[in-house]
């Protein structure tokens, strides 16, 4: 059996097709679906219309591989846009299945099961998936899902770039604040999932092209995060998306992702974090394929 599994996030569109033992393939598109989601409330129509056209990509991708079983999972902008029903009834058409929306601590069940797929030792195991509008924070036991993703804090405080110092200042700030009480966790090891924690270990290794295999796995050091932030503070948004390494479409919104990157790490008092490409969509495919 082949599931097909669709995360719908608020910067990224993904898709993993796997049968539990062979993964067919997995594919994202930056649309940017959540932007200016926190000021009006809604999901625009510019932004849908690239969504569908990626979800009818995935449609087709789904169908061609033979997928016997689908789902769709919508996560922070769909939980704040009150045109939600609107945007899942195209969403249905062009997929094949209704999205599921989930709860902020649902996402981070999937991501912590996903992460850790194969790992014998999960004491002390944290795992952090920054998105467009929220961080989830999760460990065996429990989870937080904090309201600060790189879509987010973009549109409220990162609107310039490069960024003014008392911009920089005030997003630092923000992160700090927010995640002060949702950090309490006690940390062995950090493992960092999802776009912003990829982009940033590939910025960090100055790979010539983006390389998966050289990103899953990577430990990235508290100063590794520290410099990259340092120099993506300094760029404008052409010369960030002109990164060899990086996906222009998310030029926009990585300073926002690697400020509450370097805001975790210190907040959980780490040294260094694991970068990992298995995350929530490897997680709900476990569920599907009952591999838990």
């Amino acid at each position: 059996m082949k599931v097909g599994v669709v995360d719908i996030g608020t910067n990224s569109m993904r898709l993993l097709i796997t049968s539990g033992e062979e993964e067919v393939g997995r594919w994202v598109e930056v649309t940017g679906l959540g932007k200016g989601v926190d000021a009006s409330g809604r999901l625009s129509g510019e932004a849908m219309e690239r969504t569908i056209e990626v979800f009818d990509t995935f449609g087709r991708l789904m169908e061609r591989e033979g997928v016997t079983r689908r789902t769709a999972i919508a996560t922070s902008a769909s939980r704040d846009a009150s045109n939600r029903e609107d945007f899942f009834d195209r969403a249905e058409s062009a997929l094949g299945v209704r999205p599921t929306l989930i709860t902020g601590e649902t996402e981070a069940g999937y991501a912590f099961a996903g992460a850790t797929r194969g790992r014998e030792d999960l004491a002390g195991v944290v795992v952090a998936d920054i998105g467009g509008g929220s961080t989830e924070l999760v460990d065996r036991e429990r989870s937080n899902s904090v309201d600060v993703g790189s879509v987010r804090l973009t549109d409220r405080i990162l609107t310039d770039r490069p960024p003014s110092p008392e911009q920089l200042r005030a997003a630092i700030d923000h992160v700090r604040g927010v995640l002060h009480d949702q950090a309490d966790f006690d940390a062995r090891s950090l493992v960092g999932i999802a776009g912003t924690w990829t982009s940033l270990a590939a910025i960090a290794q100055e790979l010539p092209e983006y390389d998966r295999d050289a990103v899953h796995g990577y430990v990235m050091t508290r100063s590794e995060v520290a410099a990259v932030l340092d120099r993506l503070s300094t760029l404008t948004i052409e010369e960030t998306a002109a990164l060899s390494s990086l996906d222009p479409k998310r030029a926009p919104v990585i300073l926002a992702g690697a400020v509450i990157a370097q805001e975790v790490v210190v907040a959980l008092d780490v040294d260094a974090v694991e970068i990992s490409e298995m995350d929530t969509l490897d997680g709900v495919a476990a569920e599907m394929l009952d591999l838990r």
